[in-house]
């Protein structure tokens, strides 16, 4: 059984705005103007935001003329899910043996 999650991706999508755009881009491809007119947030922050997303490997790019549009990588977030998954089962597992460590 895992138990390990990855922390560095916790730590990307803990970012609400990032989270949100990971929700949006879980539905459809957006391009940046689509993403500044449904999160609100101005282009400049969105574009930072979106370089972290990539860098991470949550999202891939596609040019498409003079626009570039995001698509979530999916595999990254079943990744997460299955650590999340494994990490309740060993949970589960020790509650059921009832495992302990004494104090000292």
């Amino acid at each position: 059984m895992m138990t390990s999650v990855d922390t560095d991706l916790i730590r990307v999508l803990a970012d609400p705005l990032r989270l949100r755009i990971v929700t949006l881009l879980a539905r459809e491809t957006l391009c940046t103007t689509h993403l500044v007119e449904e999160t609100g947030a101005r282009q400049t922050n969105l574009s930072n935001h979106l370089r972290v997303l990539r860098e991470a490997g949550v999202v891939e790019t596609e040019p498409c003329g003079r626009f570039t549009y995001y698509r979530l990588k999916p595999d990254v977030i079943e990744t997460l899910a299955g650590q999340f998954a494994d990490l309740a089962a060993t949970a589960r597992a020790t509650a059921a043996a009832d495992t302990k460590r004494a104090c000292p």
